[in-house]
């Protein structure tokens, strides 16, 4: 498989993934296939992951992350600083795999595939060629 096609399926992959996660906090999924179902749920899943921090603020911390998660997403599918956010999207994923691991072992972050897709935005934050984004289109107009 080429390079072109590699980049744009890691890039497609992560951010759907991120968009796919969000909508189910909106209750988008059904019920059958949903992790949280709604927004409640959820929060009460970032309470259990981040035990460490105070309730007051575990809202905060879910707005916050579902905030990036939808930037992330846009800018990853349609190739804005694809580095810059492959990175962000590496970190967020990997804080998000170890809030896993230290509250509630390790199992979960393998079972979901966390520690792979943290590994693979990092990944594509290494890939410097540019295919199919925007920022191609944004540096030849800064050239023309």
């Amino acid at each position: 498989m080429n390079k072109k096609l590699i980049k744009l399926f890691l890039r497609f992959a992560i951010a759907i993934g991120f968009l796919s996660a969000t909508a189910d906090r909106f209750g988008y999924w059904s019920k059958d296939v949903s992790a949280w179902g709604n927004w409640d749920n959820f929060i009460q899943y970032t309470a259990t992951i981040n035990p460490w921090f105070p309730a007051s603020i575990i809202p905060a911390i879910g707005v916050l992350a579902t905030v990036a998660e939808i930037i992330f997403a846009i800018c990853l599918l349609i190739g804005f600083k694809t580095e810059l956010f492959a990175k962000l999207s590496g970190i967020l994923m990997l804080i998000f795999a170890l809030s896993m691991t230290f509250s509630i072992g390790i199992k979960a972050p393998f079972d979901y595939s966390v520690f792979s897709a943290s590994a693979a935005a990092f990944a594509l934050s290494l890939m410097k060629e540019k295919h199919w984004e925007l920022d191609n289109l944004i540096n030849k107009q800064k050239t023309e």
